[in-house]
């Protein structure tokens, strides 16, 4: 029998489980403009938002736009950052992949020319460029795992600020709780098998003691299809 999940209830998009977005000051990318041009910007203020765990900065650019990025540690109210194909390697400055030099610290990644950025924007944060090669640049992300992007990717110079976020425990449930529901992170996270039955196919029946096996069909339905979902082989590897 399908169960109603707590997975599948927040992809449903109620309220319960939406974020706050509208706390939050807005989207944080990088603004289209001309290749070949190089535009600058002033920092006019730095922000705190509930939706990113690294400290923002408002830039007011050269063409009247307003937009808004992760502040790389370093820099202050008042500094100027440029975006370009040949500016200054400093922090802040935003330029494509394949000008930046191999080994350099990067941040806010474009998945594709022209997307504002989508890797390496996490508070603290950044990652390395590693080689540049013909089918294009090998860039190590903060995970350690490395990855291709093409050579006109732009990306920011620099490390995000908020390194020291992590290392400050929370001590209480309840800030935990309040930072969790700023972002709306499923939180806690309880296993399977301690609750009910009608929560969990794993539920029920004495607390922790599996009910059924970890282990699920291909062909589950949806709600069953949980654990080990059609592995290959389980058990002890024999040597």
């Amino acid at each position: 029998m399908g169960k109603s999940l707590i997975q599948q209830k927040r992809g449903k998009g109620s309220p319960r489980y939406r974020a706050p977005s509208f706390r939050y000051k807005g989207k944080t990318s990088f603004i289209n403009h001309e290749e070949d041009k190089t535009i600058s910007a002033n920092i006019t203020d730095i922000l705190h938002c509930s939706g990113h765990s690294a400290p923002l900065i408002e830039l007011k650019y050269s063409n009247g736009e307003v937009g808004l990025l992760q502040a790389p540690e370093g820099v202050r109210v008042g500094d100027k950052i440029e975006s370009g194909k040949n500016v200054e390697l400093k922090a802040g400055n935003i330029l494509p992949l394949k000008n930046i030099p191999e080994g350099a610290s990067i941040y806010n990644i474009e998945m594709q020319p022209g997307d504002g950025g989508k890797f390496a924007r996490a508070g603290g944060t950044s990652a390395r460029i590693i080689t540049k090669m013909e089918e294009g640049i090998v860039v190590e992300l903060p995970s350690s795992k490395r990855k291709t992007f093409q050579p006109e990717c732009k990306a920011a110079i620099g490390i995000i600020a908020g390194s020291g976020r992590t290392e400050k425990p929370f001590l209480k449930a309840g800030t935990r709780f309040y930072a969790m529901k700023a972002k709306n992170k499923m939180w806690p996270q309880v296993s399977g098998t301690s609750m009910n039955s009608v929560d969990h196919p794993f539920g029920g029946s004495s607390s922790h003691a599996k009910g059924r096996p970890t282990q699920s069909s291909r062909n589950a339905p949806p709600g069953r299809k949980v654990g080990k979902i059609a592995p290959k082989r389980t058990g002890r590897r024999k040597r």
